[in-house]
């Protein structure tokens, strides 16, 4: 890998320094206890609960280890272990020394995991309530956004506030605008006010302008939370005698050429460029029903392979910003993989089935909003075949290759029912009715195909497909693509992908990563920011913010 220093993603309770995790039945509680003095990076303490991107990633696993580790959870209480604040936010003095791509790379992580939040709330019945026992600003406030429930102490003291505009000159950069208004339904006018003014707002009136669901005297306090996470619990499906999967640590080897792990490879190709991403089916028996995919636990084929790619994602997109092509290749035996796809579909609603699904569901998403340019390549010895096939639909092109002279060793592709609405994107289409505008007669001819062993001739007429390519012309089309593709400007080519991948349909999440991301990230790189007197560069100095007043 890189000889920078690497981010490592892999982490788990006992490691935490800023998380206290603990259960209680059905209601799990998720303590933000954060130690000042372990930021990821040197520079800065993490003072007022405020956090980095080394807190985020316990923020993840611990995510991770109530949905696999304990089915019995059905509420998880995200509150303070400390007193008075609750979350101040993303550390400003982290942020006054990140590079740019270092913000951007936080923002988004951060993002993925509040994202996360919400999507396990739809999909899995884990619900979250934000107990906020102390002052909730920033970035804090918008982990509490992402949960079903908020409710804030009434200690004449304690109010929720997004300060960024007035205190720092830059957005709210996870999701608070969008969840204001999108999610909470706070009136614009009164929007306005609340992101403009840093002392925030608190008791009744929070409740009134919806900013809080409710507000509590810090001596029922306690009570009204375990009464509400008890309320949320019972709406929830999840099971209280179902036996928890563990997750041990993700093994992979790293090397200047790559990272490997047991179903996924990462070849680096430094001088063109190009990462290629082999994902590879399983080898040997699958599991057959329930009991077999329970005795497997983590290391069933989905979820082993689900949480090696999302990990090797995370890996590259922090620590390997000059690779700015990722090839996606898959090989093995694709019945192997239709096994397991015909499984999950058999048990889609038992709790570990449906957990995993979530994360193959959030790993593909990750993947797509990566801003990396995607090819796939479909070859001899491929496997895109259901889940996998996936892959190429979230590329940006997908080559296939035919071979005229032997087509019986020529790759196919193949669809199933996992390919029409089980992995949504962020914006909440199939891959496949993104590719087709939701258009019924390109769709309807897919779904026809389901379970047919599709060439490239065939995969093309169906639009599956970029472009199917012959033998002869193979490699040097390949080529040429990706040297076109290096030779484009980078920050082009992210704006570009992420316009045509989400073309059609918007959502609130799709705001998030679309407007709010690229506005956040106009506004971080100007003067008025990050300049010398930018309000970010000069926050906690004792200097004024001096801006440059011209409206761009």
């Amino acid at each position: 890998m890189s000889a920078q220093p690497q981010v490592d993603y892999r982490t788990d309770p006992s490691q935490y320094r800023h998380l206290q995790l603990s259960f209680d039945g059905p209601v799990a509680k998720l303590a933000i206890d954060i130690d000042e003095d372990a930021g990821i990076r040197p520079g800065y303490k993490l003072k007022l609960n405020s956090y980095d991107l080394g807190v985020d990633i316990e923020l993840h696993d611990a995510l991770q280890r109530i949905r696999f580790e304990h089915p019995e959870v059905r509420t998880v209480v995200v509150t303070s272990g400390k007193d008075r604040v609750f979350c101040s936010g993303a550390n400003i003095f982290m942020l006054g020394l990140s590079s740019h791509a270092w913000k951007v790379n936080f923002c988004k992580f951060t993002n993925e995991t509040r994202n996360g939040i919400e999507d396990s709330s739809q999909h899995s019945g884990l619900k979250f309530l934000a107990a906020l026992n102390g002052a909730c600003a920033g970035g804090g406030y918008e982990l509490a956004l992402a949960c079903d429930d908020i409710v804030l102490v009434d200690d004449r003291s304690s109010s929720v506030s997004l300060p960024e505009v007035p205190l720092l000159g830059v957005l709210p950069g996870t999701g608070g605008l969008t969840r204001v208004t999108d999610k909470r339904h706070v009136r614009h006018d009164r929007a306005d006010i609340f992101c403009t003014t840093s002392e925030g707002v608190r008791g009744q009136k929070a409740v009134e302008w919806r900013l809080v669901d409710a507000v509590v005297k810090p001596a029922q306090f306690d009570a009204f939370v375990a009464e509400r996470a008890g309320q949320l619990a019972a709406g929830s499906d999840r099971p209280a005698a179902g036996k928890g999967v563990a997750l041990p640590k993700v093994e992979r080897t790293e090397s200047e050429a790559g990272v490997v792990y047991t179903y996924v490879k990462v070849d680096i190709d430094r001088a063109k460029r190009v990462a290629t991403f082999t994902v590879k089916a399983p080898n040997g028996a699958q599991p057959t029903d329930i009991a077999g995919i329970e005795a497997a636990g983590a290391a069933w084929y989905p979820l082993q392979m689900a949480r090696e790619l999302d990990d090797a994602i995370l890996c590259m997109r922090t620590n390997e910003l000059d690779i700015g092509a990722w090839v996606l290749k898959t090989e093995g035996d694709a019945a192997a993989v239709l096994t397991n796809d015909a499984l999950m579909l058999a048990h889609k609603d038992h709790w570990f089935v449906r957990e995993t699904l979530g994360m193959l569901r959030r790993t593909l998403a990750r993947l797509d909003v990566s801003s990396r340019s995607l090819f796939a390549l479909i070859e001899s010895g491929s496997c895109f075949a259901g889940t996998l096939a996936e892959l190429a639909f979230c590329a940006d092109r997908a080559y296939m290759l035919i071979l005229p002279d032997e087509p019986a060793k020529a790759p196919t592709l193949e669809l199933n029912e996992l390919n029409f609405g089980t992995y949504p994107m962020v914006n909440g289409q199939s891959r496949l009715a993104r590719r087709f505008y939701e258009e019924d007669a390109p769709l309807s001819a897919a779904k026809a195909a389901i379970g047919q062993k599709l060439d490239g001739e065939a995969a093309e007429k169906l639009g599956l497909i970029t472009a199917a390519l012959d033998d002869i012309d193979w490699n040097d089309e390949i080529r040429i693509a990706l040297e076109e593709r290096a030779a484009m400007s980078p920050d082009a080519l992210t704006g570009l992908e992420a316009n045509l991948r989400f073309a059609q349909q918007e959502n609130m999440f799709t705001r998030i990563f679309g407007r709010l991301s690229a506005w956040q990230n106009w506004i971080f790189q100007r003067p008025n920011a990050v300049g010398e007197k930018g309000a970010l560069k000069v926050y906690g100095k004792g200097d004024k913010a001096q801006f440059d007043m011209n409206r761009v």
